[in-house]
């Protein structure tokens, strides 16, 4: 246990703000300037904003968990850091189990936080802004899972940054169709089937992303 919370500040280190790659805010910012830009867009119409404001954050948050694909796992593989771990016994499966956590934790909170800002601007009233950020808790660990699983998939390909945006779209699309259909339907358990469909990435994401490990490494 001691190694994997090794494992998990280092990573954390790395991708929150002040790490080497720490430009978590982006997400956080990209979430904010989406909820910004859409009044603008549609126009000051209160009741279409509230209409379609929670669905606006869902999209916004699935377009920010696209942003720090490029650095997940790719930097990683190139300077041998999994290498070094496989040789202290440490299985890449672990590994990218922590990877996906420290992701999460690196995101998810901040869009979380982001969303109550978000809700004032697109005029959502308390009852729909819970629901989104239950929605939001339910849904980003399956993003997570599934970008870091992108990540090592696309790690070292060329053109493997736009590859693996063009990836997550598709297969977080049910998420998204889920977490954002509760929010005209409150009880037709769009949130649980969410996060089945979290658990379902998290259970698949560190075998995936092992085997994409192990695979750039033999080659």
């Amino acid at each position: 246990m001691r190694v994997f919370a090794t494992l998990l500040r280092r990573d954390l280190a790395m991708l929150l703000p002040g790490g080497r790659r720490g430009q978590s805010l982006l997400p956080f910012l990209f979430f904010l300037a989406i909820a910004m830009l859409y009044p603008f867009a549609v126009g000051p119409d209160a009741d279409l904003l509230r209409r379609t404001g929670g669905g606006v954050i869902w999209v916004a948050a699935l377009l920010a968990s696209i942003l720090p694909l490029d650095r997940l796992v790719a930097p990683d593989i190139e300077q041998g850091v999994f290498d070094q771990l496989a040789i202290r016994g440490i299985a890449d499966e672990a590994a990218i189990a922590i990877r996906v956590l420290a992701h999460w934790l690196s995101f998810a909170p901040l869009l979380m936080v982001a969303a109550l800002p978000a809700s004032v601007l697109l005029n959502l009233d308390g009852s729909t802004l819970s629901i989104v950020v239950l929605g939001l808790l339910a849904g980003t660990p399956g993003l997570a899972a599934i970008g870091v699983t992108i990540a090592a998939l696309t790690a070292g390909l060329r053109g493997g940054t736009a590859l693996a945006g063009l990836l997550l779209v598709p297969l977080a699309t049910p998420i998204l169709i889920f977490g954002a259909g509760s929010l005209a339907r409150p009880d037709d358990g769009g949130i649980l089937l969410a996060a089945a469909i979290s658990l379902v990435a998290l259970a698949i994401a560190p075998f995936a992303g092992g085997a994409a490990i192990r695979a750039a490494r033999d080659s």
